[in-house]
């Protein structure tokens, strides 16, 4: 079963496949789980049946967000979902669970409880795109300077 990463995961369609990330988020619909992994190339739904596991079912079920985890499963097409799939999970590996609730929920949240917590401000939905822009205007500006013969330094921290 290949490892792939959720911004691939389109590309095994029908086949199985092992996703590796954290449980981003989780809701129920009576007997079915959704469970979203991310693993920061994307956002992946995987489903699980309770009829098609229960004890596999119970365990996901308690499963607190941040979890480092393992998914197993059929990648199947989904029009509704982002990427155009979802997983049919099948097996399910816990890495870590972390030792305490992630404090920063879906919901938007000040600027001030942000700061505190700006090391997992970083995983949220909105913080993101934002670094994933200014990484792609950084490397433009570095490739552009490098094409032209100019070398990059890092001054050293005064304080």
């Amino acid at each position: 079963m290949p490892t792939v990463a959720i911004s691939e995961a389109s590309m095994h369609m029908g086949q199985t496949a092992t996703i590796k990330g954290w449980l981003y988020n989780r809701r129920s619909s009576g007997k079915i789980l959704f469970l979203q992994i991310r693993d920061g190339t994307g956002v992946l739904q995987a489903v699980l049946s309770e009829s098609d596991d229960a004890e596999l079912f119970a365990v996901a079920s308690r499963l607190p967000r941040e979890t480092s985890v393992i998914v197993h499963g059929t990648v199947r097409e989904d029009a509704r979902a982002p990427i155009g799939c979802e997983l049919q999970l099948s097996g399910l590996e816990i890495l870590h669970q972390p030792i305490e609730d992630f404090p920063i929920e879906l919901k938007e949240q000040t600027p001030g409880f942000l700061m505190d917590h700006r090391h997992l401000w970083m995983r949220t939905g909105r913080q993101v795109p934002i670094l994933r822009v200014r990484d792609a205007v950084f490397r433009a500006f570095r490739s552009f300077f490098y094409e032209r013969g100019f070398v990059a330094t890092e001054a050293p921290i005064l304080t």
